[in-house]
């Protein structure tokens, strides 16, 4: 990123509603071009497309391999096999910092500039995973913001000793306080719950629960968290990831279980993964529910699946929900970019006058079609200030910025 902070026009951009219109930033934010002077930079994109940039809603910084060497995925017939697997893996790779650090360079690259990261945190690994993330984000101050979730891999009753290492988690600068399957898991719903949400109402915190369990049993956990929200006062402040009940009910179950998310202020997070039902996006977004999206795990011990474009995620979620349109591959895109930012508090984030002007440019023809099929050549903007990607594949049609002064 350039050093400079002079006002700056980028002069002809495609906006993803097909208008073409100047943008002016002054002091990192749109402004009315005539808030600019006639010596402000004048960059010109050559008319490509602009999009908000990307916001990756769910991601696990801790477990990824990239910046690592390839690990084959090992199969695994239950989930404590499966953490098994995970642990022995991890013990053979990378320090932690060195691969979070590779995979936000990756995020970056794509356009990603926000994201919540959950980090696990448990009786064996302490607060390790999580001081080694926070290390490495703090290398990318100012260009990827990340919100840490405590997030009780091995789950808290299950392991002994995590409720109190998820309280000090909050203490040590996690902002989100996470949850695992609290029936299925831990064998006692209301046990896990009253840890969760007792610790964000005491620390003032968020809540982010993984939740995969399936059906009823699903819905029925979704309705007692709704319950807690409500109770704890915590609307806007709770999301529950993955929610793959909502895509295994009736269409008339999942609607009334969206109409009380939507009441009490429960978001939902869908990454569509390719081998589960999940969530009804447009009928949980007509109801008035946040829907966001994120990668979850990219390149691990989990599945060996991802590179942290968020675009990419955005054309998988569309394809997987049958979006055609371009109203539709529009709400895909939303996910990614303003709808993840809102969830995770992130303020202004837009293409709107008086937004932070951080955008990515892209070679396609709309909105819709950077959706259906995301282009490789993109260009990050950062406060008005032009970055180049570390893994720039920028064809010749846009190899640089046109930059020149005056009008």
């Amino acid at each position: 990123m350039t050093e400079t902070t002079k006002p700056c026009v980028f002069r002809n951009a495609h906006m993803p509603d097909g208008r073409r219109i100047d943008l002016a930033v002054r002091d990192g934010r749109f402004v009315n071009p005539s808030a600019v002077g006639e010596d402000a930079e004048v960059i010109d994109p050559d008319g490509l497309l602009v999009l908000p940039a990307f916001v990756d809603g769910h991601i696990h910084l801790d477990k990824s391999f990239v910046g690592d060497r390839w690990h084959p995925h090992q199969p695994a017939d239950t989930l404590a096999d499966r953490l098994k697997i995970e642990k022995r893996l991890l013990a053979q790779a990378l320090p932690v910092t060195t691969r979070a650090n590779a995979l936000l360079a990756q995020a970056h690259a794509h356009g990603t500039v926000a994201m919540r990261s959950h980090v696990d945190i448990d009786a064996t690994l302490g607060l390790a995973n999580l001081h080694a993330v926070q290390t490495a984000c703090e290398a990318w101050r100012g260009r990827v913001d990340v919100e840490i979730v405590a997030f009780p891999q091995a789950g808290i009753l299950a392991s002994p000793g995590t409720a109190d290492l998820l309280d000090a988690a909050v203490r040590e600068g996690a902002g989100v306080v996470g949850g695992l399957d609290p029936s299925t898991f831990d064998g006692d719903a209301d046990a896990h719950l009253d840890i969760v949400f007792g610790i964000a109402e005491r620390r003032g915190a968020k809540v982010d629960i993984h939740l995969h369990e399936p059906g009823r049993q699903g819905i029925e956990q979704l309705r007692r968290i709704a319950g807690r929200t409500r109770a704890a006062g915590l609307q806007g402040k709770v999301a529950v990831s993955h929610a793959y009940a909502l895509g295994d009910v009736s269409r008339d179950d999942a609607s009334r279980t969206a109409d009380l998310l939507a009441e009490t202020g429960v978001a939902i997070m869908t990454n569509a993964p390719g081998d589960r039902a999940f969530p009804p996006i447009k009928l949980l977004r007509w109801a008035g529910v946040w829907v966001f999206a994120g990668n979850d795990n990219i390149r691990d011990a989990w599945w060996p699946y991802g590179d942290a474009d968020m675009l990419g995620r955005a054309s998988m979620i569309g394809y997987r929900s049958g979006f055609f349109t371009d109203a539709d591959l529009a709400v895909a895109l939303d996910l990614a970019t303003t709808d993840a930012a809102t969830v995770i508090g992130r303020e202004r984030h837009g293409l709107a006058i008086g937004d932070e002007a951080t955008f990515v440019i892209v070679d396609a023809d709309n909105a819709a079609a950077a959706v259906a099929a995301p282009p490789a050549n993109r260009r990050l903007v950062q406060r008005g200030v032009m970055v180049t990607p570390a893994l720039s594949r920028l064809d010749t049609r846009f190899p640089h910025s046109t930059i020149r002064q005056g009008s």
